[in-house]
């Protein structure tokens, strides 16, 4: 097959991408590089079957050629980078996927929207499964990217209901791996480089908010499965071992060996505004139509991510 990945420079694009051309198909990764990398890809260059195209999304999309795939992965998903370009955030989620959907429409491509668990918002059902319409603030900090998601999945089942695309979409449940950026804000990447730089790990409020880890290795293989099927509705795709932010914060001095205490922070600005309360997917629908599940424990997800932030961070 001939696949689009926007975004394909970025943390899970870079991944699906070592997959999809490991089964021997032909991959494009576009990406803009705002929040992409090209140190992700860059073992790829030179490989058979593989291209890179720099380009916005939020602006026309031309590939030359056929496509079978488009997977739109484009996107700022992490607190640091939307709350700092809330415009650019809604533009991609509005403007991107609206080009991307074109593109699969006139290429006749099977389509692809990494949604998020965000489109829950701070969600008052739990664990949250994908009949559940949200709890989203729609004016509030965390909109810009909340509601970029929420109107993403709208124009997917709108093109795919008014055009006939052959739709799918991913609800990604907090995803960590190696890859991400170190000074993206999330909660993984902060907590693993404070412990192997011997810094306190910062715990926002008392730690009792709860999130749910899923390797990336496990989600590209959910993804895979996804396009591989029949199913166009929403599905979710997380790990359902849910976790207390503290509880988590002491897996990974655990697992990196670290010294460093644990504090409590209490921000006055708007990182934490809507924050989820907790968060864990109900994956019934994952497991039934896909037989999918996360299969990678934990701590050893946390072991290869440290060995990459160690590296990275040149700890080694």
């Amino acid at each position: 097959m001939r696949i689009l990945i926007t975004g394909g420079a970025g943390f899970i694009g870079s991944h699906l991408c070592d997959r999809y051309l490991s089964e021997g198909h032909e991959v494009i990764a576009m990406d803009n590089l705002s929040t992409g990398s090209e140190e992700n890809i860059a073992h790829l260059f030179g490989k058979p079957g593989f291209s890179f195209i720099k380009h916005n999304v939020t602006h026309y999309i031309y590939v030359a050629g056929p496509l079978d795939y488009v997977i739109h992965l484009a996107s700022l998903p992490s607190p640091v980078d939307y709350l700092n370009q809330p415009i650019q955030t809604l533009k991609v989620g509005a403007l991107g996927t609206h080009n991307a959907l074109g593109l699969a429409m006139a290429k006749k491509a099977r389509f692809l929207l990494a949604s998020t668990s965000e489109v829950y918002g701070d969600p008052m059902v739990h664990p949250q499964r994908e009949d559940y319409w949200g709890n989203v603030n729609p004016i509030g900090p965390r909109g810009v990217y909340d509601e970029s998601k929420r109107f993403a999945e709208a124009l997917v089942m709108a093109y795919h209901r008014y055009h006939n695309v052959d739709t799918r979409i991913v609800r990604i449940f907090n995803t960590y791996g190696p890859r991400m950026r170190s000074d993206d804000g999330r909660v993984v990447p902060n907590f693993i480089c404070q412990a192997l730089r011997g810094e306190p790990l910062t715990v926002y409020g008392d730690g009792s908010r709860t999130r749910s880890f899923c390797f990336v290795s496990d989600l590209v293989e959910g993804f895979v499965r996804l396009m591989a099927s029949d199913v166009t509705g929403p599905v979710n795709m997380g790990n359902p071992l849910e976790l207390s932010i503290l509880g988590f914060a002491e897996k990974v001095l655990d697992v990196t060996g670290s010294d460093s205490q644990i504090t409590f922070v209490h921000p006055t600005d708007e990182r934490t505004k809507d924050d989820p309360k907790v968060r864990c997917p109900d994956i019934t629908r994952a497991q039934t139509l896909l037989g999918w599940e996360p299969c990678v424990a934990l701590e050893d997800g946390l072991r290869q991510t440290a060995d990459y932030f160690r590296n990275t961070l040149g700890l080694a």
